[in-house]
């Protein structure tokens, strides 16, 4: 597996408003993602953590600071394709089957609609979904949305997978095989992945913790020198 870095970030920060009802998000996050990290990014919710995965993903711009993706592109080329993001709470699209939703940011990215709904096909078998493909989001549970949701990010093929509070409506058996899956579909995939979450149960599934705390990141000098096997500790 190559050692190569995924992204760099350089004194990053991000400031919603402006005067006197500013609020800083993100201060001076400085880090780098390399290819086959497990990664958690630890926090409470309003933390920052949310902020700093739109960032990674390129759906928002820093106010300060720099960000690049050496071995992924331009932010304008990041989706679909290199990196893919798995958004907190419900995502998929009502009026979309299964495989429509899966297949949806492939046809907005321009893949040709056959093409994209053969791939939202195996990413679905990929993760034994195949008996969900025709039925809507109102009748999958929970569990089952957020397997999908997992799929259709599959789908595009990323070399980074983010997920931002998977678990967090979850109870915590579908919160372990959400995790499970999660873990299973990036192996298969040679992807790195970053969970952001607020449950030290989840952060102790991967192998390398970060810390977001009132908008600071804070990375364990020391975790290099750890298996990216070994679980970390919140």
């Amino acid at each position: 597996m190559s050692d190569e870095a995924l992204v760099r970030c350089d004194g990053l920060a991000r400031t919603y408003g402006s005067g006197r009802s500013a609020v800083v998000a993100l201060h001076g996050a400085t880090c780098e993602i390399r290819a086959g990290d497990r990664l958690a990014i630890m926090g409470p919710s309003g933390s920052g953590k949310s902020t700093l995965l739109h960032l990674i993903a390129g759906l928002e711009t820093p106010t300060a600071g720099t960000i690049t993706w050496p071995a992924l592109g331009t932010r304008a080329t990041l989706r679909p394709g290199p990196v893919a993001l798995i958004l907190q709470g419900p995502s998929l699209l009502p009026p979309l089957d299964v495989t429509e939703n899966v297949a949806l940011p492939l046809v907005l990215g321009g893949v040709d609609a056959n093409d994209a709904a053969a791939r939202a096909r195996r990413a679905l078998a990929r993760l034994d979904l195949t008996a969900l493909a025709d039925k809507l989001p109102e009748e999958l549970s929970g569990g089952q949305a957020q397997r999908v949701a997992i799929a259709r990010a599959l789908a595009q093929e990323p070399r980074l997978l983010l997920a931002d509070e998977p678990t967090g409506q979850l109870d915590h058996t579908t919160a372990t095989v959400v995790i499970d899956v999660l873990l299973e579909a990036v192996a298969h995939a040679d992807a790195a992945l970053i969970v952001s979450t607020h449950d030290p149960a989840v952060g102790s599934r991967l192998a390398r913790c970060w810390s977001v705390t009132d908008g600071r990141l804070s990375t364990d000098p020391t975790a290099r020198a750890r298996s990216r096997e070994e679980p970390c500790s919140a």
